[in-house]
């Protein structure tokens, strides 16, 4: 019998307040609470399409920026990817995906290699600046991810192939990079221990 691959994690600083609860191993459930909506959208299809279950309260001062929060929530994710995926044993490791959102399209591959490393590129000029939904600065999208690739250890790859709406791209990315995530978290019958030749990731 396998054991659950599941997670709870805290974290408190003066800018925020987080916890946070994921299960590996779920039907994409979730019931997220940011404080910056577009976020909230964002994480609800990282969840949805990487079957994973998800629960996030994050309170942070939204007042004087969201990047804090953002962040925040980044960092526990992270964590709790890292810490749900024990010692990786039985995993398919490798993950990508190609997803289009009208007239966007991003591209991720993913790897539980254990090394942290982001390569990120495509967003058009002036992408970082646009504010999505008037609360989520588009510069957000690759910090989050920076955060999510450290703290979980996943060597990241992803890349706008295309798009003209700042909401249709951001969401592609983060549709992308659930669907390279669901493939690499994924329990493989096939594969025996750990995967990879050094014996641990």
């Amino acid at each position: 019998m396998t054991e659950p691959r599941t997670a709870t994690v805290e974290r408190a600083t003066s800018e925020s307040s987080i916890r946070l609860s994921l299960n590996l191993d779920g039907t994409g459930a979730s019931n997220i609470n940011t404080g910056v909506p577009f976020y909230d959208h964002m994480l609800t299809a990282f969840a949805k399409h990487s079957l994973t279950d998800l629960t996030v309260e994050s309170n942070g001062d939204v007042h004087i920026d969201e990047h804090h929060t953002i962040e925040d929530t980044a960092i526990v994710l992270g964590q709790a990817i890292r810490e749900a995926l024990g010692d990786k044993r039985g995993i398919a490791r490798y993950g990508d995906a190609l997803v289009p959102l009208d007239e966007a399209l991003a591209q991720c591959v993913v790897d539980i290699s254990g090394r942290p490393f982001l390569v990120h590129s495509g967003e058009p000029e002036g992408f970082e600046f646009h504010r999505i939904g008037g609360h989520f600065t588009g510069s957000m999208v690759r910090h989050a991810f920076e955060a999510i690739t450290f703290h979980a250890a996943l060597t990241v790859h992803l890349r706008v192939l295309g798009g003209r709406d700042p909401h249709h791209i951001a969401e592609a990315e983060f549709k992308a990079f659930a669907r390279a995530f669901r493939a690499s978290k994924r329990l493989d019958p096939e594969v025996d221990g750990i995967p990879s030749t050094k014996g641990a990731l």
